[in-house]
């Protein structure tokens, strides 16, 4: 019985190819057009299949139907540019994903250099001079938008910073450390300096630490010696590494310093502040700012000097200032602090007879390089620091003095000394009241 199934189906396929009118590519098959008189009439066909019985007595499939309606009713094939488009945007997806994996990577690389994530820990010292600071005056405005006055501000080279930070391995992207430096204004918050970091300190934390102040900043301790003249001073913070001595001097001569005592100064330039430099034993920053190094010594000299200091000077008839000159040459002049009053009243007693000081420091003060006694021509020449020829005090101090200097220009010995001689074998001063006691005493002596 199967076979003769097969064999009926095979005719009407042949059968049906033959009446369907062939259809373009891709079009729709169409469902056969009947006459509406012919609806309610039976094909052959239909007839044969419903007669068509299988053995078991049940009606037998439709293999024409299922036939037709898989031939008629077939999805169309998928064109070429399906596929196309399916494999551009599966390639789209993936570049997609590409870069989005790369930028993440980029992003964690970024954060964990800006936020000091990861790193080895270790420490390096990092030096930021002086030279790469700029300075510039700017107007300072007040809460209503008025000018009230002037500020200086500094700023720093990022850029050198930055390579330094990078070669120390501190940083990793150069690129991003100056763009953050950009938008937090780092350049006028680090200092000059030399500064020991951490690998552990992010970006913030970094400009942070390379302040002046901070914890991270070295130090050096420097004793400034009594006598020490603001040339030598400026020199031994270079020496130390504290400063520059060029910026010292900039500093010394350009920058405004609240204190009232430097109104009384009389000198030009840094040499307005001689006399004023404390002598002391300090703790500085190393490559601090010089205007921050002057103004320890100087406020160490504000706490120094008293009110009553102030009080003795008045009823001695004298300014802080006048006192610094005679103290200075005190300083310049003894040997030990017993001779220091003695040496003040021989001042103040020439000075009170219109007599000459004749005193060889002072005489020496413009020769920052010369050692030794002053030559004839030194002697011999016409300036305001010659006081074998310009009779009064020098126009500035000659050095820095120390207390008890000080102390002995406002509390000189009462004597009628109007001149001293060292003795060149005791290593001491001694005191004469005339001028040929003096000269025969001198001429004993071998000051050669």
């Amino acid at each position: 019985m199967p076979d003769e199934l097969e064999k009926i189906n095979q005719i009407f396929r042949i059968h049906d190819e033959q009446k369907r009118p062939a259809r373009k590519r891709g079009e729709e098959p169409q469902p056969p057009k009947q006459d509406p008189g012919q609806s309610a009439k039976k094909t052959p066909l239909q007839a044969m299949d419903e007669l068509l019985i299988d053995a078991s007595g049940k009606e037998a499939r439709n293999y024409t139907g299922d036939a037709e309606s898989e031939r008629d009713y077939r999805p169309v094939r998928q064109s070429h540019e399906y596929h196309s488009g399916c494999l551009g945007g599966l390639m789209f997806f993936t570049f997609i994903v590409c870069v989005s994996i790369v930028l993440a990577c980029l992003a964690w690389m970024a954060a964990s250099d800006m936020l000091a994530l990861n790193k080895e820990s270790f420490t390096a010292v990092v030096t930021l001079p002086s030279s790469i600071f700029q300075s510039e005056t700017v107007d300072k405005i007040d809460e209503d938008g008025k000018k009230v006055g002037t500020k200086r501000v500094t700023h720093a080279d990022m850029d050198y910073v930055a390579d330094v930070l990078k070669d120390a391995g501190l940083i990793q992207y150069k690129w991003l450390f100056t763009l953050f430096c950009k938008i937090s204004t780092a350049d006028q918050k680090v200092s000059p300096g030399e500064y020991e970091l951490r690998s552990s300190y992010d970006y913030r934390a970094l400009i942070q630490h390379m302040r002046a102040g901070s914890s991270s900043t070295v130090t050096v301790v420097v004793t400034i010696p009594e006598g020490f003249k603001l040339h030598q001073i400026f020199m031994r913070l270079e020496e130390n590494g504290v400063c520059d001595y060029n910026d010292l001097m900039e500093d010394a001569a350009g920058t405004d310093y609240n204190y009232d005592f430097l109104e009384l100064s009389e000198g030009e330039g840094a040499y307005r502040l001689e006399g004023f430099l404390f002598p002391d034993t300090y703790e500085f920053y190393v490559g601090m700012q010089g205007s921050s190094a002057i103004n320890k010594m100087l406020e160490n000299f504000h706490r120094r000097i008293t009110e009553e200091m102030y009080a003795r000077a008045e009823e001695i008839g004298m300014t802080m200032y006048d006192v610094l000159k005679v103290a200075s040459l005190i300083e310049k002049e003894a040997g030990n602090d017993d001779e220091r009053a003695l040496i003040a009243s021989v001042i103040y007693n020439r000075l009170n007879a219109g007599i000459v000081l004749g005193i060889d420091a002072s005489v020496l003060y413009p020769y920052n390089d010369h050692e030794g006694a002053p030559t004839a021509e030194m002697l011999e020449r016409d300036d305001a620091y010659n006081t074998r020829i310009r009779s009064g005090l020098p126009p500035t101090p000659i050095c820095s003095p120390g207390l008890a200097s000080i102390a002995a220009a406002l509390y000189p010995e009462s004597t009628n000394y109007f001149y001293y001689a060292l003795d060149t074998e005791a290593g001491v001063h001694r005191f004469f009241t005339n001028d040929t006691e003096f000269n025969n005493f001198v001429a004993s002596q071998n000051y050669s």
